[in-house]
């Protein structure tokens, strides 16, 4: 799996959107054809499943890795709504499915419904791994101690700018520190780190010399055969709670 993954949710993929299908899937062959191998998307960026499965149609599917996230609020059954994600992106699996946008303290006991679902769709093969993305420092206090948890989509970048604080939903910086020592205990404890904000939401470039946003994001590196696979291979087969 690349380092770098190519992202749809800028603006929740109001951006990849306006583009049109034909100019998003040439952005995404672009990306493919100069070694970009690892793709996401999330059940709230409209319809972006839809059109990342039109883009990458015909490309192996064994060439890349599919992330999405999805929405966990709602009387849907997570079952139904992870076939329907998956059947969008014309796919059989997803190599990622995280948890979208937990962002309370209580956040491990309230997705149980959807930890469940997801790790039923695991069982039928339907999803490799699992895991959630976080947004504020309540809820990724939970993160390092989680035993559920095999990757977390985590906040990050030099500056502090829409990191994780008290208030998940601050405009001010981060506590860079904080966020740092949960990062590298996750990552000792054998969890994959998936980072998200690497430019901020795009406020470290001025708007006068930015170019138009792709939508890319970086992760760290973390591959099928990687800490979380060894995470997984280590527990118990029967599905766990956090």
């Amino acid at each position: 799996m690349t380092r770098l993954a190519f992202g749809t949710g800028s603006m929740s993929g109001q951006v990849q959107r306006d583009l049109g299908q034909d100019q998003f899937t040439r952005l995404v062959r672009y990306a493919y054809d100069n070694g970009v191998r690892f793709f996401e998307t999330a059940e709230s960026y409209g319809d972006m499943h839809r059109m990342l499965g039109v883009a990458l149609k015909g490309i192996p599917r064994d060439s890349y890795r599919l992330m999405s996230k999805i929405t966990t609020h709602g009387d849907v059954n997570p079952e139904t709504k992870i076939d329907e994600l998956r059947k969008l992106a014309n796919t059989d699996y997803f190599d990622i499915m995280l948890l979208h946008w937990q962002h309370t303290s209580t956040w491990p006991a309230d997705s149980i419904r959807w930890q469940d679902g997801i790790m039923e769709m695991q069982s039928k093969k339907a999803i490799v791994s699992h895991g959630a993305s976080v947004h504020g420092l309540p809820a990724l206090r939970q993160v390092p101690q989680s035993d559920w948890l095999q990757v977390a989509m985590i906040r990050m970048n030099h500056k502090g700018v829409r990191m994780d604080a008290e208030d998940f939903n601050t405009n001010g910086l981060g506590n860079v520190p904080e966020v740092v020592t949960h990062v590298k205990q996750a990552r000792k404890d054998g969890m994959g780190v998936i980072s998200m904000k690497l430019v901020g939401e795009g406020q470290f470039t001025p708007v006068k010399t930015a170019r138009p946003p792709c939508g890319l994001r970086f992760g760290m590196p973390v591959s099928i055969r990687s800490p979380w696979a060894i995470r997984t291979q280590r527990k118990s087969t029967k599905p766990s709670r956090i």
